[in-house]
């Protein structure tokens, strides 16, 4: 199937690479079929951000990528009752994103770890909850992380 995107321009997509939110995303709620797109040449996830794309809205593409890149102890605390909705869920199966903001300062890039997208790869249903833990945060600031990160791999 053919989609218009904003960033990508028009691709092809493979209907099992639709992700069904039943109840849509915050502040969207109307939008329901998306697609996780990367920024590489492959399609694959080998990149660090990806796009959580509307197949209803080609200008909705929020920027996400996965939480254990900038805390790797990431573990939401949710209700069961708000994962039901995805079907039987085994760890294997789940993919979870969170949205990432990159303002025109860069060194506030923020993520919001309180509000993360969670899929299930196998009945490719997802949802995006509200974490319950109070630690964190909507606008988890990390720019400081990762510039320790790259100066670790090389060696400073």
């Amino acid at each position: 199937m053919r989609i218009k995107t904003k960033h990508f321009g028009e691709i092809d997509l493979d209907e099992n690479k639709i992700v069904n939110f039943e109840n849509g995303i915050l502040g969207f709620e109307d939008y329901k079929k998306y697609t996780i797109l990367y920024d590489n040449e492959n399609g694959e996830g080998s990149s660090d951000v990806s796009w959580l794309q509307s197949l209803e809205e080609p200008a909705l593409a929020i920027p996400v990528m996965s939480p254990f890149l900038v805390r790797e102890n990431y573990n939401p605390e949710v209700e069961d009752e708000l994962l039901k909705p995805l079907g039987d869920m085994q760890p294997e199966d789940i993919a979870v994103f969170v949205s990432i903001t990159v303002p025109a300062d860069i060194t506030k890039l923020s993520a919001n770890l309180k509000a993360p997208f969670i899929i299930n790869a196998k009945t490719r249903k997802g949802a995006q909850i509200i974490a319950e833990n109070q630690d964190y945060e909507i606008k988890y600031c990390f720019y400081n992380q990762l510039q320790s990160i790259k100066e670790a791999k090389e060696g400073r």
